[in-house]
C-alpha cells in the first residue's frame, strides 16, 4: 500500500479553503439578497406591513435604496433622480419655521449642511418652477425653540404653480398626493400636511378630500409665524406621469381604479341616495352630462344646443354641466357619479370623468391637433377606469381653423406633420386657443347611438 504524500494533503487542504473563501465573498458581492443577517426575515419576527412595504418599493423603485437607504444615517437625504420631481426626507425630529420656509434638524455631531427642494411635481418646467416657494432643509448643533409639538410626520408640499386648473388639481396635486401616502407613509392617515399656496378657495373647495388624507388642521406656509416640531417629515410629492399610477411602483399594487374607490370614500356621504335615484333612472332614460366650454377659453362646441337636442331623440336625457371654480366638488361628483354618460370637448372639465362609475360612457370631442394630448390626459386614464371610452376626432371642416387658415396651410391639412415632435407654447396656443368645434350633426349622431345601447346594457346589467 503506497504512503500519503503529507505536503500533497496540506496543499489539497489549503486549496479547498481558498475554494470555499471565493464561493461565500461570490455570494455576498452577486447574490447580496442570499447574505446572512440580523435583519433577515430567517431571524427576525414575522415582517411588519411597513417592511413589506418598503420591500416592495426596493425591489419596484430603483431609486428606492439610492436615495433613502444608502445613506440612512444622515439626518437629511434627497432623491432628484426623477424627471418630474424632487423629494426629500428628514429622518428624525425637525423643527419647522415658516417665517423663513426652513426646516431645522438638531445633529451636534454631525457636519453642518443643508439641502433646498420646490416640492412641485412639474420638475421639467423651469418657468413655472421658477414661482414655486423653495424650501431649506438644514442640519446643524442649534435651531429654533418649539413652540406647537405634532406627535404625527409631516408632509410637505406646494399648491401653487398651475393649481386652480381643475385638471392639473388631480394631475399634479391630488393624484400624486395619494401615490405619496400610500407609498412612503405605508397608508398612514396621521400626518400633517404642510402646504405652501394652501389659498382659502382652494382649502374650502377640496376640504373633503384634503380630510380623507389627514385628521389634521392644514398648516399654511405662507401665513404661518409659530414654529412647528415633528418626529419627521417628507417633502415634496411623488408622481407617475400624467394621470396615471404605476402599480409596479406602489407596494400595494394600487391603481386609477383605488383612487377612484378613495374619491367615492371622500364624497360617499350621499352614496345611498345616489344610487337609489340611479336605480329608479332605470325605468326612465339614461343621464347624459354634456360639458360646456365657456367662450372666452375657446374649444368652445358652437352647436351645443343641436348636440343636445340629437342626443334626446336618440334617447337621452341630457343635463348640461357648466363647471367653475365655485362649483362644490360634491355636487359635481354627486351629478356624475348618478349619471350613466358623459361627453364634452378636450379640455380640463373632463377631469371630472373620474366621478363616472365603471361601465359608463365617457366620449371625448377631439379637436385638430391635439390627439396625443387628448389620449394621454383623458383616453388612458377612462380606460384605466373602466369606462367606455370612445374619441370622436372631428375633421377640418368641424374646426374654426379651417376659416382661418384655409385647407392648404399645414396647420389644418396635415397637423402632426406641422407639430413634429415640438409641443412649443406657439403651437400649444394654435390648436388649444385659437380653434371652436362645429360637429357634423349626422356623424356624431351615430356615436350617441351606440353609446346608447353601451349605456341599456350597463343599465340591465
Amino acid at each position: 500500500m503506497k504512503r500519503r504524500d503529507p505536503g500533497r494533503m496540506v496543499i489539497l487542504m489549503i486549496s479547498l479553503a481558498l475554494l470555499v473563501t471565493f464561493y461565500i465573498i461570490f455570494q455576498i458581492n452577486f447574490f447580496p439578497d442570499l447574505r446572512l443577517s440580523l435583519n433577515d426575515t430567517q431571524y427576525t419576527t414575522k415582517p411588519t406591513p411597513q417592511d413589506l412595504a418598503i420591500r416592495a418599493i426596493r425591489r419596484r423603485d430603483p431609486h428606492y435604496d439610492q436615495a433613502f437607504h444608502s445613506h440612512h444615517t444622515r439626518p437629511i437625504v434627497c432623491d432628484r433622480a426623477h424627471d418630474f420631481y424632487d423629494i426629500c426626507k428628514i429622518n428624525g425630529p425637525t423643527v419647522l419655521d415658516p417665517t423663513t420656509s426652513t426646516f431645522f434638524v438638531m445633529d451636534p455631531d454631525g457636519p453642518n449642511f443643508e439641502e433646498r427642494i420646490r416640492p412641485y411635481t412639474r420638475k421639467w418646467e423651469k418657468s413655472i418652477m421658477s414661482r414655486i416657494k423653495e424650501l431649506t432643509l438644514v442640519s446643524g448643533p442649534k435651531g429654533p425653540p418649539c413652540k406647537v409639538q405634532h406627535e404625527a410626520p409631516a408632509l410637505v408640499f406646494s399648491a401653487g404653480g398651475y393649481t386652480g386648473n381643475f385638471f392639473h388639481d388631480f394631475n399634479d396635486g391630488f393624484i400624486p398626493l395619494y401615490i405619496t401616502v400610500n407609498s412612503l407613509f405605508n397608508d398612514q392617515k396621521d400626518l400633517v400636511l404642510v402646504i405652501s399656496k394652501s389659498r382659502d378657495w382652494w382649502v374650502n373647495k377640496y376640504s373633503d378630500l384634503l380630510r380623507s388624507f389627514s385628521k389634521h388642521p392644514i398648516i399654511n406656509l405662507d401665513n404661518d409665524t409659530a414654529t412647528h416640531c415633528f418626529p419627521s417629515a417628507r417633502l415634496g410629492l411623488v408622481t407617475h406621469g400624467f394621470m396615471t399610477i404605476n402599480p409596479k411602483l406602489v407596494p400595494k399594487s394600487l391603481t386609477l381604479t383605488h383612487f377612484r374607490a378613495f374619491l367615492e370614500k371622500s364624497y360617499g356621504a350621499g352614496s345611498n341616495r345616489r344610487r337609489t335615484g340611479s336605480n329608479r333612472s332605470k325605468a326612465t332614460r339614461p343621464r347624459l352630462v354634456l360639458v360646456s366650454r365657456a367662450g372666452g377659453v375657446r374649444r368652445v362646441l358652437l352647436n351645443q344646443n343641436k348636440v343636445k337636442r340629437v342626443a334626446e331623440k336618440v334617447g337621452f336625457y341630457v343635463v348640461s354641466f357648466k363647471p367653475s371654480a365655485k362649483t362644490a366638488l360634491s355636487s359635481a361628483y354627486e351629478l356624475i357619479n348618478s349619471s350613466h354618460a358623459m361627453v364634452g370637448v378636450h379640455g380640463a372639465a373632463l377631469t371630472h370623468s373620474l366621478f363616472l362609475r365603471p361601465g359608463s360612457v365617457f366620449i371625448q370631442v377631439v379637436p385638430l391637433g391635439v390627439e396625443w394630448l387628448a389620449e394621454v390626459c383623458f383616453g388612458q386614464p377612462a380606460r384605466a377606469l373602466g369606462l367606455e371610452y370612445a374619441e370622436y376626432r372631428i375633421t377640418a371642416q368641424e374646426s374654426t381653423l379651417l376659416e382661418k387658415y384655409g385647407k392648404e396651410d399645414m396647420i389644418v391639412k396635415d397637423p402632426v406633420a406641422f407639430r413634429g415632435t415640438n409641443w412649443s407654447n406657439e403651437i400649444m396656443n394654435v390648436y388649444l386657443k385659437e380653434q371652436d368645434i362645429r360637429v357634423d350633426l349626422v356623424r356624431f349622431r351615430r356615436y350617441l347611438k351606440e353609446a346608447y345601447k353601451k349605456i341599456k346594457r350597463f343599465m340591465d346589467h
